[in-house]
């Protein structure tokens, strides 16, 4: 809906691992979209989606670095990631890489796992984090560690004010910061000026 705001020509879709938002994306009939990703098996299962629904002229994936995104500045109306930002080795750097192929004016869309803060989301979260993620982590994978890293991520990564500090740091203004789902998820929107 946010993205359907601006009308986007061009929009490029960060961590898009097998398209999910690009295709999402199509809402807002931009005439191209291109999602980007670390991983070639993630994207080939992404093609596949895209070539079923038809969207082949519309969306390309192709496997890059969000922290050397392969475009030249000033390339997109919009930028998108969701649940991504949180796995980059240099938050500040990919930041600074989707300011630079945003056109100005253009808009960055960031959805990201954070901290709840209201209660009784946030004791609820904590315990259902900290115990039952890891647990049923356990019986599906077998291994007790596979889940216990997303809990530990949102931990340590900076959410809400913080988050919309590190934007403005990376030269993103008009900074909106809107919790969803109790807190759990808050999605980020930030201009390039």
């Amino acid at each position: 809906n946010e993205l359907k705001k601006i009308n986007p020509k061009t929009v490029l879709d960060i961590a898009t691992g097998t398209g999910d938002v690009a295709i999402a994306a199509t809402a807002a009939h931009p005439d191209r979209i291109v999602g980007v990703d670390i991983s070639e098996g993630m994207l080939e299962v992404g093609r596949k989606k895209i070539t079923d629904k038809n969207l082949d002229k519309i969306i390309s994936l192709q496997q890059g670095d969000s922290e050397q995104l392969q475009f030249n500045d000033a390339s997109f109306d919009a930028v998108t990631v969701a649940f991504g930002v949180r796995n980059f080795q240099h938050l500040e750097k990919g930041l600074s890489e989707m300011q630079r192929v945003l056109k100005p004016g253009g808009k960055v869309f960031v959805l990201e796992f954070s901290k709840p803060t209201m209660f009784p989301v946030k004791q609820f979260y904590g315990f259902y984090s900290r115990y039952i993620l890891p647990f049923v982590g356990k019986k599906i994978s077998g291994d007790s560690s596979a889940y216990t890293y997303l809990p530990e991520s949102v931990k340590h990564f900076p959410s809400g004010k913080a988050f919309g500090e590190v934007l403005q740091k990376c030269n993103f203004n008009s900074v909106v910061i809107k919790p969803l789902t109790f807190g759990i998820v808050t999605l980020y929107i930030a201009v390039k000026s």
